[in-house]
């Protein structure tokens, strides 16, 4: 059962309230500084820092299905970030991506070498330094999906597991794959390159298509045309769809999020600008007016269609099962 701090002076180990006349809190009392205090449920307790918000609501509900409990704290809530680190075996920092650093600072001191410290950011690197000059063990984690998700069943998790023992891999991954996720295991900088075309490139191109929609409806408007993006999906096939819902689907979450994911990872400027030149190169083919033009767009399209041959049966299976199920709601 969690204990709760009471009312009384900071707690000389996690900063909390402690209990009255005494310099300890409830959950830290009669233990010895640096030890764990774990909870009775399968002997683990987990703490996630910030843990009401989207991402660490979902997760509470993935531990606590595998008999785990979980304490929260958060922004006004009953328990500090300290208490969690001073208290928990196991500490997860799920906060904005620009928060993290910050939020790993403050805990860091606090932890020992018994104890688990994760992250739940879209970026390795730099958490993972930070955690470990903590004297705890470390294992970066990225959930590779949003959190309005009601299952994780068939969905990705990135781990980056670069001071922890066998054990904790095998806990924390039983849980992930008990319910349905798939683990993929990387070092961080490995995680940071994949990510910046994984998430930095494709959300870069994807907010970039949404820009030229835009200003392409707007200059028609003022053009007397009356393009609207109405009329645009209103001919629009289920493959273009599933395009333009991307866009959506990107644009109706968190402008905060995009902004890290690609402000704050230092691989992606370098793909950005591979894109730039892509960009470039292609449209330099498509004005030209020259029959030798042809010829040049055969080679720009089958080049990357040798370079993307291993993929395009997967993706060929993967959007044709998108179609039919769109077709079928219809």
């Amino acid at each position: 059962m969690t204990v709760r701090c009471g009312i009384g002076e900071g707690c000389a180990s996690c900063g909390d309230r402690a209990l009255n006349g005494e310099s300890a809190c409830a959950g830290c009392a009669g233990r010895g500084c640096g030890s764990i205090s774990s909870a009775d449920n399968n002997g683990v307790l987990i703490g996630i820092i910030g843990g009401f918000g989207g991402m660490g609501t979902l997760f509470r509900g993935i531990f606590e299905r595998a008999g785990i409990e979980v304490i929260c704290s958060g922004v006004n809530t009953f328990y500090s970030n300290r208490y969690l680190a001073a208290k928990c075996d196991i500490v997860i920092v799920s906060v904005p991506i620009h928060e993290t650093i910050g939020v790993i600072e403050e805990i860091a001191p606090i932890m020992n070498k018994n104890q688990l410290l994760c992250d739940f950011t879209s970026i390795k690197t730099p958490p993972v330094e930070a955690m470990l000059k903590s004297e705890a063990r470390v294992m970066g984690l990225h959930p590779m999906f949003g959190p309005s998700l009601s299952s994780i069943k068939g969905q990705t998790i990135v781990a980056t597991p670069v001071r922890c023992s066998e054990s904790d891999k095998k806990l924390l991954f039983d849980i992930f794959r008990n319910e349905g996720a798939s683990v993929c295991i990387m070092t961080p900088g490995e995680h940071d390159r994949v990510m910046s075309i994984v998430q930095g490139l494709v959300h870069f191109a994807t907010l970039s298509v949404a820009e030229a929609v835009r200003n392409t409806l707007e200059k028609s408007e003022q053009s007397g045309d009356k393009l609207t993006l109405d009329t645009v999906i209103s001919v629009m096939s289920p493959v273009y769809r599933i395009e333009m819902g991307l866009i959506g689907r990107i644009l109706g979450q968190d402008a905060g999020l995009y902004g890290d994911i690609l402000k704050m990872n230092p691989s992606v400027v370098p793909v950005i600008e591979e894109m730039s030149a892509a960009v470039s190169k292609l449209k330099g083919i498509v004005e030209d007016d020259s029959k030798e033009s042809f010829d040049d767009f055969d080679r720009f399209f089958l080049n990357n269609r040798e370079a993307f041959s291993s993929y395009l049966p997967q993706a060929t299976a993967d959007t044709d099962k998108l179609i039919v199920a769109m077709t079928k709601e219809e």
